[in-house]
């Protein structure tokens, strides 16, 4: 283990001691307490933590493996039922608006989940994933009427997101900084396997049982998997609370008061402690700015349509009044007036948010881009879609060896952008049918690594630049921001698809009448009708290669800008430390040592 010396050598040069740290102000100290004493989910973890032993912590890393296994089958599987099931109940045509609805949730449920896991315990936030998934798909598999299987997917998809956020909460709450990148990939580990075997379990599944059954097994198989997480999380919290670990909330008196009064007054602390009015602020503005962004391609006039601006309009009027309930009014605010001043965090935020952008510019018509212009098996076209998802749990896990042993996280997260710069740009070369099947692949490898790198060093900076008692709340909104970005790249991409291919198809194809070549814009599958060789299929090519080539300059773009980003991101000390500002172990006790902070101009709180 080093020194302290030696930990106190940072990457820019500057020898920055302990004693060279912002104190904290008297303002921003009081803030941080009247938090800490509202987030007592935060201090079951730490007094947890204590009560632990060799096996029962081994018992608690079983259930994180456990529940990442079944969160990747879920989301390798899953999908595949939806156009069945929208089928058999005659509205395959609203399959894009229950998709939309689905997205919506599992951005703005980030946020809900991460603050009722800091406001109650991370056990309880695990059983209302819990119940939100199993409800949730007990409701699809019995729908009867589409209203009834878009509910269920609504309900689902609360549960999936939390799942999501939760893990990735319990693997920061569990691991000192210098172990949380490798953690952090490990519980991606099962997207290796279900990438490929995924398609054809939902196949087999469906071909033998139905799609009820394929949404209905896992509303056996997510308990089951969870199960073993949730009685560990709860034991420890239980055993920690009778140990008289756990502070004891001040309480207060009802003496003489009514049954009514004593549960009103209750609900209304939790609706304080919870910042209700703020979650259902940032949950309408997140959900009018996306609904537009993934509504828009398929609304009638498209961006014409006045309930399109309407609702993007209302959206971002939405966010400076956030910013004001937050900041003035809002006793126990999602969002602190610490976390916006926070270097780390902002620019995490925003380094996810163009990483997405850029990476669905690139990836929101492969599929149809590799399904016309190369003559690949279905197969052969779905194990390279998933070529991605592979590379990027290979190379997180490698990025979270490397920072376990550097203690580093900004020159990774610098080379790792660098890299996926080079590999969008180079897909603006590789994109042509005369492009061979090895130089193409090898863009998506080249992404896969510099994206993986990336991801890793995103979540842990931001986790290691707060206080406990914020990085739930944190982790949350810094993946709201990315997904964000995501949706915006799609929309973006799909304004160029629907705007951009017709015209393309028309040039390279002239011999074809307007209501064909409408046609051609509205099917891939009748474009791959026409043999390779026939002047439609190679004018199709033409076409596709002119659009995607489009897209792939926008994405390189937007990867700029978060290779930019980059180079202002602090470097803090990944050591033996639950995060760099406060110098406290995972027990939330003091460290004898306080581990170097990050470079000068970063604002620590």
């Amino acid at each position: 283990m080093p020194s302290f010396d030696e930990k106190r050598a940072h990457s820019n040069g500057d020898n920055v001691s302990e004693d060279a740290a912002p104190k904290l102000d008297p303002r921003t100290a009081g803030e941080l307490q009247e938090g800490l004493d509202a987030h007592i989910g935060v201090k079951r973890v730490e007094a947890a933590e204590q009560v632990y032993g060799k096996y029962s912590k081994w018992f608690l890393f079983i259930g994180l493996g456990l529940a990442s296994y079944i969160y990747s089958l879920d989301g390798q599987t899953t999908y595949n039922y939806l156009a069945f099931a929208a089928s058999d109940l005659d509205k395959h045509s609203l399959i894009s608006t229950i998709q939309v609805a689905q997205s919506t949730i599992i951005a703005v449920g980030k946020p809900v989940i991460a603050k009722f896991a800091d406001v109650r315990s991370r056990s309880q936030a695990y059983m209302v994933v819990l119940t939100s998934y199993v409800l949730g798909y007990i409701i699809i598999a019995s729908a009867k009427t589409f209203g009834a299987l878009a509910a269920g997917i609504i309900l689902y998809a609360l549960g999936y997101t939390g799942l999501q956020l939760l893990t990735s909460v319990i693997v920061a709450d569990i691991t000192t900084l210098k172990w949380r990148g490798l953690v952090n990939g490990l519980t991606s580990a099962p997207f290796i396997i279900n990438a490929f075997i995924g398609s054809n379990v939902a196949s087999q599944v469906y071909l033998r049982s139905g799609w009820r059954w394929g949404y209905g097994m896992f509303a056996v198989l997510v308990p089951a998997a969870l199960a073993p997480l949730i009685v560990t999380l709860a034991w420890a919290e239980r055993k920690a609370k009778k140990l008289g670990l756990v502070p004891a909330l001040a309480k207060d008196s009802y003496a003489g008061s009514s049954l009514a009064v004593v549960v009103a007054h209750k609900a209304h602390n939790f609706v304080e402690q919870l910042d209700l009015f703020g979650l259902l602020l940032i949950g309408t503005s997140v959900a009018l700015i996306l609904l537009p962004l993934t509504l828009a391609e398929g609304a009638k006039g498209g961006w014409k349509n006045p309930s399109m601006i309407a609702m993007l309009v209302v959206g971002v009027i939405l966010i400076p009044l956030i910013a004001v309930w937050e900041l003035k009014f809002a006793k126990h605010p999602v969002i602190t007036h610490r976390l916006l001043k926070n270097r780390t965090v902002v620019l995490a935020a925003w380094i996810g948010f163009f990483d997405f952008f850029s990476y669905y510019l690139a990836a929101t018509y492969l599929y149809s881009f590799i399904y016309i212009t190369k003559p690949w098996s279905l197969t052969d076209i779905n194990y390279f879609n998933q070529t991605q998802s592979v590379g990027l749990t290979v190379f997180a896990i490698m990025a979270g060896v490397i920072m376990r042993f550097t203690h580093r996280y900004k020159l990774l997260l610098i080379a790792g952008l660098a890299i996926r710069l080079f590999g969008v740009g180079l897909m603006i070369h590789s994109r042509g049918a005369n492009a061979s099947d090895v130089e193409i692949i090898f863009t998506q490898i080249i992404q896969s690594l510099g994206g993986g790198f990336a991801s890793v060093c995103i979540t842990v900076s931001s986790q290691a630049s707060v206080p406990h008692a914020d990085m739930a709340i944190t982790t949350a909104m810094v993946l709201l921001w990315t997904e964000i970005g995501g949706a915006v790249g799609s929309a973006v991409a799909g304004a160029i698809w629907t705007n951009t291919m017709p015209v393309k198809l028309a040039e390279h194809i002239p011999s074809l009448p307007p209501d064909e070549i409408a046609k051609l814009f509205s099917s891939i599958t009748l474009v791959a009708t026409y043999d390779f060789g026939s002047p439609v299929r190679d004018g199709a090519i033409a076409a596709y290669g002119d659009v995607m080539k489009l897209m792939l300059i926008a994405g390189t773009v937007t990867a700029g800008v978060s290779f930019l980003l980059s180079f202002g991101m602090p470097s803090w000390y990944l050591g033996d430390v639950q995060n760099a500002v406060e110098a406290i172990d995972l027990k939330g006790s003091s460290v004898h040592a306080p581990e170097p902070k990050a470079e000068r101009g970063d604002q620590v709180v």
